[in-house]
């Protein structure tokens, strides 16, 4: 077996680890592919495609965000803009822009922090979630562009959530 089947397979193992019945195995699996870094981003986006789990697309989706590669944008941006049927797809969503804000804080690419900014603005103005509203301001802090300051100060004026709205105050700060 050549080394480059074996980190697939090495890979694959860890990302199925993410259905073992114990917790402590998930917590290692995903601190692992993290630790992997982008070479794991391909293989866990074609797992979060291939399944229907959400308690298992989450944990991709938790590693896509510590991770930060660019590769992700489009899942993580459509993560971000799922209408949210409970309470733990609202923390996937949540997970999801706080990468969007990795991902474009730590790239040059206009093109890719514009996309990570558009979705976060929308995620800032637009659902009833406060803690996704909350995580988009994080955000957009990180990324720090006039667009996203301009987007915090047009939200800062019409937030209803005392909560967020602080996070916004200091994101302006």
């Amino acid at each position: 077996m050549n080394q480059a089947s074996l980190s697939v397979d090495a890979i694959t193992n860890l990302i199925e680890a993410f259905h073992h019945h114990h917790p402590a195995v998930r917590s290692a699996a995903v601190d692992e592919l993290i630790k992997l870094g982008s070479i794991t981003v391909n293989l866990l986006i074609a797992a979060y495609d291939d399944s229907q789990d959400q308690g298992f697309q989450a944990q991709i989706i938790q590693v896509l965000a510590q991770i930060g590669d660019a590769k992700a944008l489009k899942l993580l941006a459509e993560v971000v803009g799922t209408s949210v049927a409970n309470h733990c797809q609202g923390n996937v969503r949540r997970i999801a822009a706080r990468g969007l804000g990795k991902i474009a804080s730590t790239t040059s690419n206009t093109e890719i922090i514009n996309n990570a900014q558009e979705k976060l603005i929308w995620a800032l103005l637009t659902p009833e979630d406060w803690g996704l509203r909350y995580a988009a301001a994080v955000s957009l802090q990180e990324i720090a562009t006039p667009k996203a300051k301009a987007a915090l100060q047009q939200a800062i004026a019409q937030e209803t959530d005392p909560v967020v709205r602080s996070r916004m105050a200091i994101a302006l700060s």
